[in-house]
């Protein structure tokens, strides 16, 4: 029992104060996941002959509410 407490010990150890080997266990952890799952959000979706994509403009909610401008009354010049 002593041996598994020491073990974790110097396990804490290592995580709290060695920086590259912080890094290399978050790398087996988290870090193969990510990269997969980052590579398969960037690969383009398979197109299949004759499909049509449309893709839609985003709304954006900073966009200025202005709708238009001031109306002016205008006559008609005839020559």
């Amino acid at each position: 029992m002593k041996i598994l407490f020491n073990i974790l010990l110097i396990f804490i150890f290592f995580v709290a104060f060695v920086p590259p080997f912080r890094r290399f266990m978050f790398w087996l952890l988290v870090g193969r996941q990510l990269v997969k799952e980052q590579k398969k959000a960037n690969r383009p979706a398979p197109r299949h002959e004759g499909e049509i994509r449309v893709e839609q403009k985003p709304s954006n909610a900073d966009q200025s509410r202005f709708r238009g401008g001031e109306y002016v009354d205008y006559e008609e010049v005839k020559d």
